[in-house]
């Protein structure tokens, strides 16, 4: 298959909706990562996700759409008043909300649970493509499972090229990880996966919020996955990772100490810090993740990435705090690393 890789405009977005329409796959950019785009209603095409990705069948899919009367046929009943209020704040934007399914869902999109994930991205091509489809489109994120996620289009080519019939370039993406998924099935909004909107957002606007411990680690044996993104090793290098956590002085040490030793025992190691740590390192082979959480939560699937483009098969990641973005960057960073974080 030849994959077409075309700058987003008028034309680019109609053939989009054209494919999505006949069953065909579509990456796109969103504001959080690029998607891999089929119709929603049409499980076969769905299936076709699974297929490119070689994503396991038990994992769900989002549902993405673009103007809020989308969402009543795809769910059973009406939104609580804390959706409607995280709705309003917070839509289009980063962020996934997660329903009882109506029927018009196939189980397909859902890995057959009896809910469904919604999102009304903020991104303006991810919103086109939607319009110019004339249906709600389900998008993992569109790389090769258990891959760095993209947030170029580059990076979808990398991993799609001859998988898929069309990319739309719309740069690079601006939150860098993939949406807030919070369950609003209950009488308290739950995040199962963390991003762009943070706890403490989701606890101003609804008076209450709780985190699933699944956050922070791997799912028990026969444990159920709920949302994208909770029970397999997700977007991880080639190479082995590991996050080391501590006071910065302590961390810096103990990397120096990882890093000399791999190269000792023959192998390419590699060091993933912040921005302001760089010069701490000396000559290690050091890439930055940027100088905070919000730009580590951009820089660092495409750090994972130039790490696989190096060659490096031992890394070494400092960690940061679990708080605002920093949540969501130490649930992605510890998916990628298997959870082998080394306290010190």
């Amino acid at each position: 298959m030849h994959t077409e890789l075309l700058p987003v405009s008028p034309e680019s977005i109609a053939r989009g909706g054209e494919l999505i329409r006949a069953g065909r796959l579509v990456a796109f950019p969103t504001e959080t990562v690029y998607g891999l785009g089929a119709n929603a209603l049409d499980a076969e095409a769905v299936k076709s996700i699974f297929e490119a990705k070689g994503r396991p069948g038990d994992n769900p899919l989002i549902v993405h759409i673009s103007a809020l009367e989308q969402l009543s046929p795809l769910i059973e009943g009406e939104p609580s008043p804390a959706a409607r209020a995280l709705m309003d704040a917070c839509w289009p934007g980063p962020m996934t909300l997660i329903f009882p399914k109506s029927a018009l869902v196939p189980a397909e999109v859902t890995a057959g649970l009896d809910t469904v994930a919604v999102r009304f991205p903020a991104h303006p091509a991810a919103r086109a493509l939607i319009d110019a489809a004339g249906l709600p489109i389900a998008a993992p994120s569109a790389n090769r499972s258990g891959r760095p996620s993209p947030t170029e289009a580059a990076h979808v080519l990398e991993d799609m090229d001859g998988r898929i019939p069309l990319i739309l370039d719309g740069g690079g993406c601006q939150v860098g990880l993939e949406s807030t998924v919070i369950d609003m099935t209950g009488g308290t909004p739950r995040i199962l996966r963390p991003g762009g909107v943070t706890p403490a957002q989701i606890e101003a606007i609804c008076g209450g919020v709780s985190v699933d411990d699944a956050v922070m680690r791997p799912l028990k044996e026969g444990e159920r996955p709920r949302s994208p993104g909770m029970k397999y090793r997700h977007y991880a290098p080639t190479g082995d990772l590991t996050i080391v956590r501590g006071a910065a002085e302590d961390v810096i040490r103990a990397i120096r100490g990882l890093y000399d030793a791999a190269l000792a025992a023959g192998r390419s190691p590699l060091i993933l810090a912040l921005s302001g740590h760089i010069a701490d390192y000396g000559d290690r082979r050091t890439l930055s993740l940027g100088a905070n959480e919000t730009e580590m939560a951009r820089a660092m699937f495409a750090r994972l990435r130039d790490a696989d483009a190096l060659g490096a098969d031992a890394l070494f990641s400092e960690a940061v705090p679990e708080d605002g973005m920093g949540l969501a960057v130490m649930n992605r960073l510890g998916r990628a690393a298997a959870f082998h974080i080394l306290e010190v």
